[in-house]
């Protein structure tokens, strides 16, 4: 019987033969290369030139010391690579070495990984590619804890070559005079075993901060932890100072297995910690089956604890969720480093399957969008708690840094929602546990868990920052969101096509959590699998939902109870785009709050409280039909960015919600079925929408709206200025018309591939000019997760989302565009919301 593993890479192979004639078409101004974590973040700069003209950087513009050269020993040459080695070099020849440049044939990137190639034709037509390896593994939480990464270099000629490669400490703090110290540590096999049957598997560079700085940024850096560099045992190593170093190598390709043992300044006589090896690929021994030769090293940086959380027992310092499972930071990297072919072949299994479902549901230009955006929000991310209650930490990069932003949230699940949903149920989690305690005074969900990372010292006195109808309503829609991934029939109808792996058995213990991670799952000597996310199989869905909205149902009811209050009109106030500055009855902002109230009913059936459920109900199709009068213009052409402001329009991005949540589904289009779009919808009763609540008529002006007022770059927010976010523009589109929804995908392509941005991947520029940062400079934000809105609504509902907007692809009558207006939606009651009683 075929190994998991096996079969995992052999279906990989499968699905990339699928999609290998359609390589990456995009050229961003920058990619993600090592970005693991809020402070494992590495980038390549100006990602359009060649990759030895710059040196990469954290995203928040510093340059990080990374150098790769090739040398060819039978014509003494060396060859940059990656990084500005050469820098140190003589590159006038008087060194016994001559410098000379590889063809660069450019960058491609998937999900997980991003791969740089080169030929040296003097060489006979040498090539190199280094691989950058982030592994995203959907089924694995285990290996997404992981703080670490891979670079791997793969050689494929007829020729001799050493490969260099050596780090700063610039990866361990942003400030270059700070004192840092190092050391080599060696691991072995079977080190708990016989002495005698040890053998040394790889050797690992150390480096740290002499005086580490607990919780503190310099720069965004971390100021506390320490970096593992590790190497095969059989790779050569020495540190010291970094010219010395390069110019040693250049001259003998190779290193003397020295360590420096004065410890001094990042940027005194600047020390690198290097490894080098060498490979002949004329040997028959060094040559693989696929008729060349690699080596593989890990780049970890390692913190413990990693953040600082008032949780409900109090200011607790937060352990890394892997030291669960690995007894210390060595036993991690270790591990990490000899999982490197399982956790390539489900990271090559995702990228793969994302790459198809991207291309049905957009274009190759989506699935290039999709590929660079997948890495960035999970950069945002830390793994913390322990198996029988994980939380997922995240940081509001660049915008302000707050910890765990629910506004921040809300614009990255759909990544969550197609990839792995309980990784939206750990992000929501500390939320919940903190406003439980009651340590937050407000009747309102918070906006986030404190000011700065790493500091969730939450907000006692109530003053974040005040966005009340808008952070209520994005934790009820996530809420019902990750309560309807639970529930599915069967794995083709999960919301996830990762969910339905692993056992079904329910969790019978005390867990503080609905989804623990007690019980992972080792399948062909591969540790670390998820248990199944819901399903049907022993009710376990059910199970879950019901338990995880047990121990809060008072604070959903808390925040619902705001909404009732608060968002048919709300008052001055800021929304998520709070740069756009304060604004009243905002018509995008109350249709949030609105579908919040319709989730809540949806989260009381669950539970079983049908007398909350019914009361939610009415008052929700109450207010979404004065929300639909209120913010509809004159001329019933489209939507205002406020009730009275007439001569306005809004991006209407928070109707994504009402498809995704299903409430868009009518009884009449559950009887009918999906509708051929090319055929003329029938209808049960004319004069009755098609959609189950917000009519859609709703769907079908907005969507011509935009395919109107698109730009070069984009669709702007509103009419107010002509920048856009992409996150929202996603959200937007994925509920348009197939033609409306390319239209919008590919301002967005030509914008990456033309933009004058020149950081991580901003979701906020401008739709005309040069497509710049509009005075306000967001980058590699996890909003990017937005992007992922077409595959979530592609896979909810039990995959009928989509389909039950397919009459936005049809050109209708006059007649019938006339009959949709002020026609009902829903079958509520009328409720009197001047008298309401809660």
């Amino acid at each position: 019987m075929r190994s998991f593993i096996s079969n995992v890479a052999a279906a990989t192979s499968f699905l990339l033969s699928i999609t290998a004639t359609q390589a990456s078409t995009l050229t961003p101004p920058t990619l993600p290369l090592i970005v693991r974590n809020p402070y494992l973040s590495l980038w390549l700069t100006d990602a359009r030139d060649v990759p030895w003209n710059n040196w990469p950087m954290f995203y928040e513009g510093q340059h990080i010391g990374l150098s790769v050269l090739a040398s060819l020993p039978e014509t003494n040459t060396v060859y940059p690579l990656f990084g500005r080695g050469q820098d140190a070099l003589d590159l006038d020849g008087n060194d016994g070495y001559k410098v000379a440049y590889p063809s660069f044939t450019g960058a491609t990137f998937d999900a997980s990984t991003t791969n740089l190639s080169y030929v040296i034709p003097e060489a006979g037509d040498l090539k190199i590619e280094l691989s950058f390896l982030s592994p995203i593994t959907p089924t694995s939480t285990l290996r997404q804890a992981i703080p670490a990464s891979y670079v791997s270099v793969n050689l494929k000629g007829n020729v001799e070559v050493d490969i260099y490669i050596d780090l700063n400490g610039q990866w361990v703090s942003a400030d270059r005079d700070c004192q840092i110290t190092w050391q080599l540590t060696r691991r072995h096999s079977n080190e708990d075993g016989d002495v005698n049957a040890r053998k040394e598997v790889i050797k690992t560079w150390q480096v740290k901060r002499a005086e580490e700085l607990l919780f503190t940024e310099h720069r965004e850096q971390a100021e506390w932890g320490t970096l593992h560099f590790s190497a095969p045992a059989d790779a050569r190593h020495e540190s010291g100072t970094s010219a010395l170093l390069r110019r040693r190598f250049s001259r003998t390709g190779t290193l003397q297995n020295v360590i420096d043992g004065e410890f001094r300044g990042i940027m005194e006589d600047e020390p690198v910690f290097a490894f080098s090896k060498s490979f002949n690929l004329t040997s028959n021994e060094s040559v693989n089956s696929k008729g060349g030769d690699s080596i593989v090293f890990s780049i970890a940086h390692v913190q413990d604890p990693i953040a600082q959380f008032a949780s409900a027992r109090g200011l607790t310092l937060m352990r890394p969720l892997w030291a669960s499972w690995f007894p210390s930071a060595e036993a991690l990297t270790l591990f990490h480093y000899l999982d490197f072919s399982t956790a390539a072949a489900l990271a090559s299994n995702y990228s793969a399957q994302l790459a198809i479902d991207a291309a049905k549901s957009g274009s190759q230009n989506y699935v290039d969008i999709l590929a660079l955006s997948a890495r960035q929000v999970l950069g945002a991310t830390s793994f913390a708690g322990t198996p029988d209650n994980p939380i997922l930490f995240l940081k509001e990069i660049s915008s302000n840094g707050n910890f765990q932003t629910i506004d921040v949230i809300f614009p990255a699940f759909p990544f969550f929602l197609y990839t792995n949903p309980r990784w939206l149920a750990y992000l929501l989690e500390p939320l919940i546990e903190h406003m439980l305690s009651g340590q937050y005074p407000n009747d309102y969900a918070m906006h986030d868990l404190g000011y700065h990372f790493p500091n969730a010292t939450g907000h006692g006195d109530g003053r974040d920052e005040y966005m009340p109808v808008e952070e209520c309503g994005n934790i009820l829609i996530m809420g019902l969101s990750i309560v309807n991934s639970l529930i599915y029939d069967t794995p083709a109808s999960s919301g996830s096509i990762w969910s339905s792996s692993g056992s079904s058995e329910v969790d019978g213990s005390d867990s503080s959590s609905a989804f623990p991670l007690t019980a992972l799952g080792s399948i062909d000597g591969a540790f670390g699998f998820d248990d199944r996310w819901g399903g049907a199989e022993n009710g376990k869905g059910k199970k879950q939902a019901r338990k995880y909205l047990a121990k809060s149902y008072r604070l959903w009811k808390q925040w619902t109870r705001y909404l009732v209050d608060f968002t048919l009109t709300p008052a001055n106030q800021l929304s998520t785009d709070d740069f756009a500055g304060w604004l009243g009855n905002q018509t995008n902002l109350a249709l949030k709050g609105i579908l919040g109230i319709k989730a809540m009913s949806r989260l009381s059936e669950t539970v079983g409280n049908e007398e909350d459920a019914k009361y939610y109900r009415n008052i929700s199709a109450t207010y979404i039909k004065k929300w639909e009068e209120y913010g509809l213009s004159r001329d019933d052409t489209h939507y205002k960015l406020a009730y009275e402001w007439y001569g306005s329009w809004t991006t209407l991005y928070n109707l994504f919600a009402d498809s995704l949540l299903c409430f868009h589904i009518s009884d009449d289009s559950k009887r009918l079925g999906a509708v051929p779009a090319e055929q003329t919808p029938l209808h049960p009763e004319d004069g009755h929408s098609r959609t189950g609540f917000v009519s859609e008529h709703v769907y079908k002006i907005q969507s011509d709206w935009y395919h109107n007022v698109v730009q070069r770059y984009g669709l702007p927010l509103d009419s107010r200025h002509l920048y856009t976010k992409s996150d929202w523009e996603f959200f937007a589109a994925a509920v348009t018309s197939k033609k409306v929804r390319e239209e919008i995908v590919d301002a967005v392509a030509l914008w990456v591939n033309e933009t004058a941005t020149d950081l991580p991947l901003t979701d906020l520029y401008d739709t005309e000019g040069n497509g710049g940062f509009p005075g306000i400079t967001f980058k590699a934000r996890p909003v990017v997760g937005g992007h992922f809105s077409f595959l979530a609504l592609e896979r909810a509902c039990d995959g009928n989302a989509m389909s039950a907007l397919d009459f936005l692809n049809v050109q209708e009558t006059p007649e019938r565009a006339h009959r949709h207006q002020g026609y009902p939606s829903g079958d509520a009651e009328e409720v009197d919301t001047e008298n309401l009683e809660l």
